[in-house]
């Protein structure tokens, strides 16, 4: 986690100084919509906890995302529940380059699902944030599999991330609200834990696989 950390030195007058303390660099001007929306998030989370405590779920929820090639162009279009996201290729790889590629989503994905737990676990914790970004980064090597490369992996790998977040609370407070986070994310816990993940080819118009 990156944070910046500085020395406060100006006590109150007539106040006697008190010895250098390290806390989290706090933005000169906070942005009054974080900490205004981690207030609506605490309130949102309050309310979802009491009507799961009222209402308790008898099943999980069932997950569904699709994707289809667009004819001639090869576009991938997801589509999630009403929403769609495009993926494409590189104009070097018969693409257009009208949407990130799958590998650079999943990042995407990782950073997003950090970020919102983070709000959560910021608004359960009641640790102020003025501003926050989460940035992922990883390798995913073109010569994976080729000779000499047989055991590179072929997908993204060497993950790291990195959060970037400016708050007054002290550092203590922040590893606390970290810890949490990584307890708690859903892709972070999908990626770092084996999965298992089950395929089936139908052809269109016959419910007979291939």
């Amino acid at each position: 986690m990156s944070t910046t950390p500085r020395t406060t030195k100006k006590p109150a007058s007539g106040e006697i100084p008190a010895p250098d303390v390290e806390v989290l660099d706090t933005a000169p001007d906070p942005q009054p919509g974080l900490r205004a929306y981690l207030e609506v998030k605490r309130a949102a989370l309050l309310a979802r906890r009491e009507a799961a405590r009222a209402n308790p779920p008898t099943r999980p929820n069932r997950l569904r995302a699709r994707a289809s090639a667009e004819a001639r162009s090869g576009v991938r279009r997801i589509r999630i529940r009403h929403h769609q996201i495009l993926s494409d290729s590189p104009l070097d790889f018969a693409g257009y380059d009208l949407g990130p590629a799958s590998p650079e989503i999943q990042l995407g994905v990782l950073s997003s699902c950090l970020t919102h737990v983070f709000l959560i676990q910021a608004a359960d914790l009641r640790v102020p944030l003025d501003s926050l970004e989460v940035e992922v980064d990883a390798d995913l090597d073109p010569r994976a599999g080729k000779p000499g490369f047989e055991d590179t992996p072929i997908y993204p790998h060497n993950i790291s991330y990195t959060v970037h977040v400016t708050s007054p609370a002290p550092p203590e407070r922040i590893r606390e609200l970290h810890e949490a986070v990584e307890r708690n994310c859903p892709i972070y816990n999908l990626l770092v834990n084996p999965q298992q993940v089950s395929g089936r080819v139908v052809l269109t118009g016959s419910p007979r696989e291939v």
